[in-house]
């Protein structure tokens, strides 16, 4: 007869070994998580590490910015009425995708600098 607490213990160790094999990349971390990730990294494996999570977080900017991108083409068309109130529609979607386009850069130059470190630490 098995126990609650073996099947727990089972349980919990499938779920550890579904984290560990997932991509780290697919982690969202909190700011100070992330801090010292920064500070910690010192092996080729917590760069790319780093740099992993980087690229992530800039094709999730890129998405949001092509989302955005196709909404102020939307707004673009109607320009007039209470649509020219300042401020109007289209500038909010044109700065939305102007801030997601600038994030993405930042994101995709934070992960050149840890493949880099990376490629260099191997």
């Amino acid at each position: 007869m098995i126990c609650k607490t073996q099947v727990m213990i089972a349980l919990a160790a499938t779920a550890l070994a579904g984290t560990l094999c997932a991509e780290p990349s697919s982690e969202k971390y909190s700011r100070a998580e992330l801090q010292q990730m920064i500070r910690e990294a010192h092996s080729a494996q917590q760069y790319q590490a780093l740099a992993s999570y980087y690229r992530s977080r800039q094709r999730d900017f890129e998405e949001q910015a092509k989302s955005e991108k196709q909404e102020w083409d939307r707004r673009s068309q109607n320009v007039s009425g209470p649509a020219a109130k300042y401020p109007r529609p289209v500038d909010s979607s044109r700065n939305r995708y102007e801030y997601f386009t600038y994030e993405a850069q930042q994101m995709s130059q934070q992960a050149a600098r840890y493949e880099g470190l990376s490629a260099s630490a191997k």
